[in-house]
């Protein structure tokens, strides 16, 4: 008789648990964690602008629930960004996780957030193994995945008639993937490779490397040089007196936060670079519109990718919490919801693929002066469409 009473308590406990999670929130605990108190801080405070400014266009509301933010540092350090996470969970009960610059970060955090039973949407981090074999069910990204945009790239060096190039890029997670991108598409020669000190004192002074790459013979340079460090390399590019041996091709090191200060330092040779990226501040769809003139009067300057895709986190939770009425605690639709990307992108509708990364376009841009005289991106033309990353295929989901 206790034995069938157990029994009859257990099952009137998940009844009361199934009724409980099919009533509406209150509101959606979201949680960023970010780069806010050391290293390039700047990027950090550029993915909240993002945040920040998408919330205020949301009424500080996702799908209709209020929002109760709360934001963790990681200071670039994966153990850092482990605490953080473990905060997130454990002591705020975030409904939700995202933010994440850096891919070693995100590799770190991502065992506690989803083994929390937590949706964890990365703003920006886009890690292979998370794309592969890694890859989880509650798992999101909003940007891309490493090896594309290098990818792209790699496909318009091969139409520029490029016939060799010398790679430089920092020696963590995405500094790999972003080297493997490239070779992964570039049918040239790859006259050389070198992988710099990245987290605590970073190396902002690329001189030997840099007389190596000229010594080489390379016809191009690809590098990808995240914040101060990508002011620091074109600097010290221009100074070695490559330009006149050598073309310069970048990802993720000339953007809308750094455009501003070559300009400020008058470093001509700025204009005219080109890059690829699955999103510009060209691009005509309303969303985009709207988002790229309400950032420039806030923060008089062309909004970077990290905003853009912070922007559109919050539109796809947004979406997502609106389609299930707001019962974010019955996860599995609340995660076919996020899954359908049913929202208005800055870059324009895309899908997610088996992985939960986007399936999507990537443009060749060029810098150019804009009509207010302020440096900016053109969109050229479509360089991959609908685009799936190569490590879709690892992923077991």
């Amino acid at each position: 008789m206790r034995k069938i009473s157990k029994i009859l308590a257990g099952a009137c406990a998940a009844a009361l648990m199934s009724t409980t999670a099919a009533v509406a929130a209150d509101k959606i605990k979201v949680g960023i964690i970010t780069t806010l108190v050391k290293g390039p801080v700047v990027l950090g405070k550029e993915q909240m602008n993002g945040f920040n400014l998408a919330l205020k266009h949301l009424g500080n509301k996702l799908g209709g629930l209020p929002v109760e933010l709360h934001v963790e540092d990681d200071s670039v350090n994966p153990a850092v960004g482990k605490q953080a996470a473990d905060k997130l969970v454990k002591q705020h009960n975030v409904d939700v996780v995202t933010g994440v610059i850096w891919s070693h970060v995100l590799l770190a955090t991502q065992k506690t957030i989803l083994d929390a039973g937590k949706i964890f949407i990365s703003a920006n981090a886009g890690h292979s193994k998370m794309a592969g074999k890694l890859c989880h069910k509650n798992f999101f990204n909003t940007s891309w995945q490493n090896d594309t945009v290098p990818m792209a790239l790699g496909e318009v060096l091969n139409a520029e008639g490029v016939k060799s190039i010398y790679i430089m890029s920092p020696n963590y997670a995405a500094g790999k993937d972003m080297a493997t991108g490239v070779e992964r598409t570039f049918k040239g020669e790859i006259k050389g490779k070198d992988f710099t000190k990245w987290g605590k004192d970073a190396q902002l002074d690329f001189q030997a490397e840099l007389a190596k790459a000229k010594a080489s013979g390379a016809e191009a340079m690809f590098a990808f040089y995240p914040g101060k460090a990508g002011g620091a390399f074109v600097k010290q590019f221009g100074q070695a007196g490559l330009r006149d041996s050598m073309k310069l091709f970048t990802v993720f090191t000339v953007d809308g936060i750094s455009l501003p200060k070559f300009q400020a330092a008058k470093m001509e040779a700025v204009l005219g670079s080109i890059d690829t990226m699955h999103w510009n501040v060209d691009f005509e769809n309303d969303q985009n519109k709207r988002f790229v003139a309400d950032f420039r009067k806030e923060h008089k300057r062309y909004p970077s990718f990290y905003a853009a895709q912070a922007y559109d986190t919050m539109f796809l939770l947004d979406s997502a919490v609106k389609e299930i009425g707001g019962k974010i605690e019955d996860t599995d639709a609340f995660r076919a919801a996020l899954a359908k990307a049913n929202y208005a992108s800055v870059r324009g509708p895309y899908k997610y693929g088996n992985n939960h990364f986007p399936v999507q376009n990537f443009v060749l841009r060029e810098v150019v002066k804009g009509e207010d005289g302020a440096w900016t991106h053109k969109t050229k033309q479509v360089v991959l469409k609908d685009f799936v990353d190569p490590h879709a295929k690892d992923c077991n989901m």
